[in-house]
């Protein structure tokens, strides 16, 4: 390790509030890992909702509202993470890490050491891997990747064989590991008719090629005026965001008012409005709520009409894996609608909260 310095740049976030708790630091130290961890030169990462909605404490159940990306008057001191649980500042964020192992700890693989590696965000418990109790999220209840450096668990770097820049790994991660957990929950199989909202965000794009990979009929609901990027994706339909009339726009576009599955991250007020679109027997799968997390739901048209709901947070292990196997065979494409130094990261931030943009934000050290 003697070409590694002893302090990094970093933006490290010291509690829960507006951007200002976001800070630029140039003496930060670099970790040091321990005897399971690789140590990581980072060359980008790409920012997600987790990020902002950890910040401003959004997770916590005293907000009620969607996230906005700035502080609220009321954060609980103990569920201001995705976990239900508090978080402590310092913290570095940032989750989706494409760089290169630079060194190993006693116990982890020395062979990683000049690869080039993504980051799997699910720090689990080795020894229980399948209890999602014992899971962590990297960048959250662990210092991520807006540094120079990071540590993390040599099972949790995937090397990745690819002709892709780094800014364009790094926007990978978290999205489509993202999507594709939701898209396993609700079992989508090729010919189901899938609703995907927010569909030019990260997971929303991710949902819409990984549909695509497994033959589902996509359906992307989007503002217009990002109809021409999320057209570049081949969903077979798109939607306006929130058509007054979501049936006759269903019908209208695929021939049919309902679907088979709504793959959800914006909720809010149009909650009811995707619910009455399910055909009997389908699938409701979320896993955000960037309109608002408190829905209005008629319980007869769960019970009914026979609908399963689920929740989609920490995923099974083989994703992470499978997902490269998608990069590396061209599956699935990034989506870089932006990059920011380090320095920036304010403005880079500011950009992704405003959602403007058409796939992700990558800061690049």
């Amino acid at each position: 390790m003697t070409d590694i310095p002893t302090t990094m740049r970093a933006i490290v976030l010291t509690g829960h509030g507006g951007l200002d708790k976001l800070e630029y630091r140039t003496d930060w130290p670099v970790p040091q890992p321990a005897p399971h961890q690789v140590l990581i030169r980072v060359h980008a990462t790409g920012m997600n909702n987790t990020d902002v909605n950890t910040r401003s404490g959004w997770y916590s159940k005293d907000v009620t509202e969607g996230t906005t990306g700035g502080a609220y008057e009321a954060v609980g001191d103990g569920d201001g993470t995705w976990g239900g649980s508090g978080v402590t500042f310092p913290r570095i964020q940032g989750a989706d890490v494409c760089g290169t192992v630079v060194a190993a700890g006693a116990e982890a693989d020395a062979g990683l050491i000049g690869k080039r590696v993504i980051t799997d965000n699910w720090v689990r418990d080795w020894d229980d891997p399948l209890n999602k109790d014992k899971a962590r999220y990297f960048g959250s209840e662990l210092d991520g990747g807006y540094a120079e450096y990071c540590v993390t668990d040599y099972r949790n770097v995937g090397a990745v064989d690819s002709d892709l820049s780094d800014a364009e790994l790094a926007t990978f991660s978290c999205s489509y590991t993202t999507a594709e957990g939701m898209l396993s929950r609700a079992q989508v199989k090729a010919g189901d008719r899938v609703l995907i909202t927010g569909a030019s965000g990260g997971v929303g794009s991710a949902l819409i090629q990984l549909a695509n990979r497994r033959g589902a009929v996509t359906i992307a609901m989007a503002s217009p005026a990002k109809h021409g990027e999320v057209a570049k994706l081949s969903p077979a339909h798109i939607l306006d965001r929130a058509p007054e009339d979501l049936g006759q726009a269903l019908a209208d576009a695929t021939g049919s008012d309902k679907v088979d599955v709504v793959a959800d991250i914006v909720a809010g007020p149009y909650f009811p409005t995707l619910i009455e679109q399910i055909s009997r027997g389908g699938h409701y799968v979320t896993s955000g709520a960037i309109a608002g997390p408190i829905v209005e739901l008629d319980v007869r048209t769960l019970y009914l009409q026979d609908l399963t709901f689920h929740g989609s947070t920490v995923v099974e292990p083989h994703i992470f894996r499978d997902l490269i196997t998608y990069i590396e065979r061209g599956e699935v494409k990034p989506i870089v609608a932006g990059t920011y130094k380090l320095e920036d990261f304010h403005a880079g931030q500011e950009t992704f909260i405003a959602k403007t943009h058409t796939g992700n934000i990558v800061v690049i050290p």
